[in-house]
């Protein structure tokens, strides 16, 4: 893939002062728009982006992206269900004010959760004090007793990829935490690598791939690092392949790993492994039988003698859980007595009594997610839900209301995305990456591609669009 630096040509310079939104632009349910102003003004940050891509052509750079995306293979999914990435050619484009108040308030919101992960295993002040129910843990699949006992490996939370939403206002909530095995950073340096030479004379926006790389490297701290996910119907297998390729750390499988003596090694050569970025489906020790996993038997004693450090540690699950998201305004109160710097969607625990009620009242209005859940499965969308669906929704509620947690909807902000060769809004989300406790400036903006589609995600059929930090 070229390089941005080598593809951007400094001394062109695009006319900007026509740039308008298309006729018949028009953004659906009142959504904030994040290129063009109501009046149809574009948007200070916007300008030279979208006066370089009206000068390329949106349909000759659209079809360039997708033919190198072709040649490259970039797919997610796997398997019958894996497809080329849609990658647009409208990148999301944010100015260094606005990033920087984005990453001071993900920065204190991980630093919270890393603390929130500590207590949880360790002293319980937020349980005593009264900042999270007692109940919290109760039925968390990540509570593991084991964890508890293991010496401190360090930072928990070694790589987070929350999902950022915009709202009507023009406010950057937290949707989701993802703190867990945040996916698609491999999928946001592709992009780079797509969209930035297809727009010549556009403003460069701050390097993402060697800032990706330092940060990855940083965590491993110098010790014999490997990449644990490669296994059958692995959903980002092309994304850990390119993880593997960035940072050096082999590609492996539980198999192609041994416990020897408490110490981990790779069974092709006995090499010592000290670090296991854990990036395949098993994020527990013990399973629901209370039986170690197989991950978990490879990896106990490793663990307990302090041999193997795990990225993102064991554990980190009661933080990405949804009932915990509801309470992690108050736990930035708790832990850094300073008030949020970046709020969460509004939300209701349904294990607690009064929230339920509340919660219950407006079952057509909210969004009800399995505590569990991931990838977007399970949710149901109140206002668009049948009399049937909200029928069967409160018998589930009823039945194991700690299962649930409601959202507040959010009309997704829109991004002009090229259609047929034009522009025309679909809406979008945001996935930055904070990596080691920082924020790093790289991200990949899912789109719905259908006209009015609120589903992003990228394994349900949402595309990416490359996301620029523009420099002070």
């Amino acid at each position: 893939m070229t390089s941005v630096l080598s593809a951007a040509r400094p001394g062109y310079h695009v006319q900007v002062t026509a740039v308008r939104a298309p006729a018949g632009y028009t953004p659906t349910g009142g959504a904030f728009d994040e290129a063009f102003h109501a009046d149809g003004a574009v948007r200070r940050a916007y300008a030279a982006v979208l006066g370089a891509l009206n000068a390329a052509s949106p349909a000759t750079v659209a079809d360039t992206i997708a033919a190198h995306v072709q040649h490259e293979g970039i797919v997610h999914g796997a398997d019958a269900d894996a497809h080329p990435l849609a990658v647009d050619a409208v990148p999301r484009v944010f100015d260094a004010d606005e990033w920087a108040l984005l990453e001071a308030g993900l920065e204190q919101r991980v630093r919270v959760l890393e603390l929130f992960v500590a207590d949880a295993f360790g002293a319980r002040e937020a349980f005593r004090a009264g900042v999270v129910p007692e109940d919290l843990l109760d039925r968390n699949p990540w509570f593991e007793d084991d964890v508890a006992g293991l010496p401190d490996g360090g930072r928990r939370i070694a790589v987070a990829g929350p999902d950022i939403v915009r709202d009507a206002r023009g406010e950057l909530l937290v949707l989701e935490d993802n703190v867990r095995t945040p996916t698609l950073m491999s999928f946001a340096v592709a992009a780079r690598s797509l969209v930035a030479p297809a727009l010549p004379g556009a403003p460069l926006p701050r390097p993402v791939e060697e800032a990706l790389r330092t940060a990855l490297l940083e965590l491993a701290g110098g010790r014999a690092a490997v990449i644990l996910g490669r296994e059958p119907g692995n959903i980002v297998w092309w994304e850990l392949e390119q993880l593997s390729r960035l940072t050096g750390w082999p590609l492996v499988g539980i198999d192609d790993l041994a416990d020897r003596d408490g110490r981990l090694v790779r069974r092709e050569d006995d090499a010592p492994v000290e670090v296991v970025w854990r990036r395949c489906d098993e994020d527990r020790l013990r399973g629901d039988d209370g039986r170690l996993t197989a991950l978990g038997s490879l990896l106990i004693e490793p663990l307990r003698s302090g041999a193997v450090r795990v990225l993102n540690a064991f554990g980190t699950g009661v933080a990405d859980d949804k009932r915990t998201y509801v309470y992690v305004e108050r736990l930035v109160r708790f832990f850094c007595g300073e008030e949020p710097l970046l709020r969460s969607v509004p939300a209701w625990d349904l294990a607690a009594d009064e929230q339920r009620a509340d919660a219950q009242e407006r079952l057509d209005e909210l969004v009800f997610k399995p505590r569990d859940g991931s990838g977007g499965e399970g949710i149901v969308l109140g206002p668009r839900a049948s009399r049937s669906e909200l029928s069967k929704l409160r018998a589930a509620i009823d039945a194991a209301p700690d299962a649930w947690i409601a959202q507040e909807p959010v009309t997704l902000s829109t991004h002009p995305t090229v259609v047929d060769g034009g522009l025309q809004p679909r809406h979008v989300d945001l996935r930055p990456f904070v990596v080691g406790g920082r924020l790093l400036p790289l991200g990949l903006s899912r789109f719905a591609q259908g006209a009015g589609d609120l589903v992003v995600n990228c394994a349900q059929g949402g595309g990416g669009k490359d996301v620029w930090v523009l420099p002070r």
